[in-house]
């Protein structure tokens, strides 16, 4: 029986195409760090090395550990003294990357709705972000980790997705079966790999992110106004 729900984040409970923000986050941190001295062409290859690193992790390092190792190899040791130069930039100029939602939007009461019913709720973004950041994105469609039971961020992670075995580290965390579990996403390479870890899966298609053209016909699939539709018809847990 279904009891537990995992969102992901970016182009999911966030309307926004993942090139809009991309380009817009970059252009934000560079121009943090560049008055710093900071070469901007080395920091973004360097940031792009650590998040290739982050989503091939084995689970024999934490994320952020995996991030910082690679990061800092690019850019010298003195190059960790950034991490709380940018956990302040995502709690502040990060905001203003909001303005790449297509639409804005306030998730709130489809997650208060769901909880009412008794869903455990997951927020299963890709963890290659600092929960800081994960929770400044939270507040552009009106929610925050508080509103979760368990949220992935490169802190607390040792995989990425696609990798199934970051959605298995989640249901070991939050110590449910992948049968009780279903995970909505907008990629269907990332998000659907949690078919292969048993959940249910459901793929949202208004931002949907699929570079290479996949079919997404093997998916339940439609956009997140179906999908909450479907998720407000849902019977309540019981107990």
């Amino acid at each position: 029986m279904l009891d537990t729900i995992l969102f992901d984040l970016d182009g999911t409970l966030a309307p926004f195409l993942q090139d809009d923000f991309i380009r817009a986050y970059f252009d934000l941190l560079v121009r943090r760090l560049t008055p710093m001295g900071c070469d901007g062409g080395k920091l973004v290859k360097a940031l792009w090395k650590g998040v290739d690193a982050m989503i091939a992790n084995d689970g024999s390092l934490t994320n952020r550990q995996t991030f910082w190792s690679v990061f800092t190899g690019e850019l010298g040791a003195q190059a960790m003294a950034l991490e709380s130069i940018l956990n302040d930039f995502y709690t502040r100029e990060f905001d203003a990357v909001r303005s790449v939602l297509r639409w804005d939007t306030d998730r709130s009461h489809l997650l208060r709705n769901l909880r009412e019913k008794g869903y455990g709720l997951v927020l299963a973004t890709n963890p290659i972000f600092p929960a800081a950041a994960v929770e400044t994105r939270l507040g552009w469609v009106g929610l925050s980790s508080s509103d979760f039971d368990y949220v992935t961020t490169y802190e607390n992670s040792r995989r990425s997705k696609p990798n199934p075995d970051y959605y298995r580290d989640v249901l070991s965390h939050i110590e449910k079966q992948g049968e009780s579990c279903l995970m909505i996403g907008n990629n269907p390479v990332d998000d659907m790999a949690a078919a292969e870890a048993g959940l249910a899966v459901f793929l949202v298609t208004d931002c949907l992110e699929n570079p290479d053209g996949l079919s997404v016909d093997g998916y339940p699939h439609g956009t997140f106004q179906n999908l909450e539709a479907a998720l407000r018809q849902l019977p309540s847990v019981k107990c």
